[in-house]
């Protein structure tokens, strides 16, 4: 049965492929995103997919986006809240400005977007929310504001959960760590070896794709995940489970 799916961050790096696949099972996209021409290009190049331009740091631009389109495709069934990004990489390079900049996106913009399908959700007694988080939400690995703010997105997931389950919606946040993504470029400008360097820390020695995430996505906001709600799911190639290279140190064993 085809659902109406709300994805955020549509043009990104996660949020294309997020598109591309839910489209791909059948589901109608609502693509959000801010920019225009990148939003024009991804609409025209997946069926079953709407445009949806908003800035989620503005809650009236977002609801009036959202409300539009509802009006014409029907009610959201699954929201998939992947809009992101990071500033400053550490504290010392942290302004006030990039601080509120860092939370007024990742969390407050996420709220909004919440916000803008939750109550007809609740008055449907059903629907499905995705946040997609991040490992520096659960310990600290750089960007000090971004990942405060995808920390309080883990609390937020689990208020969502608790307050929202007997009303028949589910929500749960996906975490991923590094992925593969045009993101990274910068980076990789500054140093092509980085992404196999930083293998050494996945006890998979690998890390995921913008289709792990997506595939994590898809099952969460499925029936066969209809009794999980409020979980915190890392897709990280196990970053979380423990330091490999310091139990190595530890131990001097290979592991």
């Amino acid at each position: 049965m085809s659902r109406v799916v709300l994805i955020t961050g549509a043009c990104g790096g996660i949020g294309r492929v997020l598109c591309e696949r839910f489209a791909a099972q059948g589901d109608h996209v609502l693509a959000l995103d801010r920019d225009a021409q990148q939003l024009a290009e991804l609409a025209a190049s997946i069926a079953n997919c709407t445009p949806l331009q908003a800035d989620i740091t503005d809650a009236a631009a977002t609801k009036a986006a959202v409300h539009a389109a509802v009006a014409r495709h029907g009610a959201v069934d699954v929201l998939v809240a992947n809009a992101g990004a990071a500033a400053c990489s550490t504290l010392a390079a942290t302004t006030p400005e990039s601080w509120h900049a860092d939370i007024n996106l990742n969390l407050h913009g996420t709220y909004n977007t919440v916000e803008a399908v939750r109550p007809a959700m609740l008055e449907r007694g059903q629907g499905c929310i995705v946040l997609i988080g991040s490992v520096n939400g659960l310990t600290a690995l750089g960007h000090p504001a971004y990942s405060a703010a995808k920390a309080a997105l883990v609390s937020y997931t689990k208020a969502l959960a608790l307050e929202s389950g007997r009303r028949g919606v589910r929500a749960n946040i996906v975490c991923p760590g590094t992925v593969k993504t045009q993101a990274w470029q910068a980076r990789v400008d500054k140093d092509p070896q980085i992404l196999e360097k930083l293998k050494k820390w996945y006890p998979l020695g690998d890390f995921a794709t913008p289709d792990d995430i997506a595939d994590a996505a898809l099952f969460l906001s499925s029936s066969a995940a209809r009794v999980i709600t409020g979980v915190v799911l890392p897709v990280d190639g196990g970053l979380m489970a423990g330091n490999r290279v310091m139990a190595q140190e530890l131990t001097l064993e290979d592991f």
